[in-house]
């Protein structure tokens, strides 16, 4: 073999990890901005480390999304969105960035077992579920303590069950549970709730359903499994026992930001500062959905945010990719 073919390969296997644009996480945002890189002929790599479709993924209905008026099934709208995405080129493959680095005007996506140069990034990995806090959580993780209703919901047939939260998720997935629950008692920290009214009129109806408010949660007992929780009224301070079998924990997420440290901006939450292009101020990085500071977590809005961050990017090439 001559030295002139020795020296061609390894420009020939970066050649193939050369991309337009990496989009990090596979959720609404990422997806959305697939189809749109997609459409304007961007070479397109999405990158997700768990399973596509994010937040979604654990998510049983969909009632809200403009179009679908009847609702759909989560997992179909996933598909739906996944398929869109790959109908127009963009490429997705299961592996977690750990590391994005600037060279140049070029950017290089880390992952545990590749690397990939890129013009642009799009970071769209989403948030993770915020904790109690409190005695016995972690210890009864995945024994009867639960993030994910859709998950567990079915292992907790004619069981008491508790809810812990007073917004969108907390009380749609308290709904949910009651397709397995004996009983679901809803925990909430105030005397009302965030969560929209027409989940909560749906709440108060169903027969299945009791409403703790005013209450926070101080403990979570049992032996090898849950057995109940201890609560606190956050007025009297007087506790008292609720025997249950699981608590399923929805009280907000944390933005999944960690790639973009000494790279962007954050709020007070740890979410990414962006402007209305979703630019984080380092050219040709973007960062949508969920792991940007905004005053709405939907998926429609992280729809919108990937089509303007995938837009925005192409023009970011364009401009200085001649």
């Amino acid at each position: 073999m001559t030295p002139e073919l020795i020296f061609g390969l390894p420009e020939e296997k970066n050649k193939e990890k050369e991309y337009d644009l990496i989009i990090i996480g596979a959720g609404p945002g990422g997806l959305s901005a697939g189809m749109y890189a997609g459409r304007s002929r961007l070479k397109t790599l999405i990158l997700e480390k768990e399973v596509i479709g994010g937040q979604l993924a654990i998510t049983d209905f969909v009632e809200d999304y403009p179009g679908l008026h009847e609702g759909i099934n989560a997992q179909e709208l996933i598909s739906r969105f996944e398929e869109h995405a790959k109908k127009f080129g963009a490429e997705i493959l299961m592996e977690e960035a750990k590391e994005i680095v600037i060279d140049g005007n070029y950017k290089i996506v880390k992952t545990f077992s590749n690397e990939y140069r890129t013009k642009a990034v799009i970071v769209a990995t989403g948030a993770r579920h915020r904790k109690l806090g409190v005695p016995g959580e972690q210890e009864f993780t995945g024994k009867g303590v639960s993030y994910c209703a859709i998950c567990d919901g079915p292992f907790f047939k004619e069981k008491d069950i508790v809810v812990v939260g007073g917004g969108d998720s907390a009380v749609t997935e308290a709904l949910f549970l009651t397709k397995f629950g004996k009983k679901v008692y809803i925990i909430h920290r105030r005397d009302r709730f965030r969560a929209a009214e027409m989940y909560v009129e749906r709440a108060k109806k169903n027969p299945k359903i009791e409403f703790k408010m005013e209450r926070i949660v101080k403990e979570i007992y049992g032996k090898e499994t849950v057995e109940g929780v201890i609560l606190e009224d956050v007025k009297t301070k007087k506790t008292e026992k609720l025997s249950c079998s699981a608590i399923f924990v929805f009280i907000g997420l944390i933005p999944n930001s960690d790639l973009l440290k000494g790279i962007a901006k954050f709020d007070s939450q740890g979410a990414v500062i962006v402007n209305e292009k979703m630019e984080t101020g380092v050219p040709g990085i973007y960062a949508v959905g969920d792991v940007r500071s905004t005053s709405l977590r939907q998926i429609v809005t992280s729809a919108a945010d990937g089509a303007i961050a995938a837009m925005m990017a192409e023009s970011y090439i364009e401009e200085n990719f001649k």
